[in-house]
């Protein structure tokens, strides 16, 4: 079955989505911020069919999050080490494990929890807003098209809906 691609769509979501393209994908990743890197570590640690790891390594190779480095070369072999583009895919993570902590915990409570090692507390992701540094959540945002945004589309009525284009008193304006 082809999978379909999200790549071309204009939303980051929908493109951030392609590129991780199954639930291993940011798995691995994690395993990355934790230290792993190499395959067998990565197959030790998750319990991935090496087939499956391999094409999730490649891929993230690919998208550029991930690079792979010689460390042996009688035989040749590789680590996957995070470049500045996976690393930043932290603030993901962060924040999927703030939903799923608050969520999916039960009463035990979060099963890991983050040290921020600058303060030395635990703590947890909260998106701000890079501006202002306030909280920002579902009621005090709205979106808008960006300057990334296909003008052909903004014609359509469905987009100009969701913006609110026609709407004078709408978000978007």
């Amino acid at each position: 079955m082809k999978r379909t691609s999200f790549a071309t769509w204009p939303c980051s979501v929908a493109r951030t989505m392609d590129m991780l393209g199954d639930a291993w994908t940011p798995l691995v990743l994690r395993e990355a911020f934790y230290g792993i890197r190499r395959f067998d570590e990565f197959q030790q640690e998750l319990g991935i069919a090496r087939n499956t790891l391999s094409e999730r390594l490649r891929r993230l190779v690919d998208a550029g999050l991930l690079e792979k480095q010689v460390y042996e070369t009688m035989p040749v072999r590789h680590e996957y080490v995070l470049t500045e583009s996976g690393r930043d895919f932290f603030h993901v993570i962060l924040a999927m494990t703030a939903w799923g902590d608050r969520w999916l915990s039960g009463e035990a409570g979060p099963p890991v929890t983050t040290r921020h090692t600058t303060c030395g507390h635990d703590a947890g992701a909260e998106v701000v807003c890079a501006q202002c540094g306030q909280p920002m959540d579902v009621q005090n945002v709205v979106a808008r098209p960006g300057p990334g945004y296909p003008q052909k589309l903004l014609s359509r009525p469905d987009i100009r809906r969701r913006f609110h284009l026609d709407d004078p008193d709408g978000p978007a304006s």
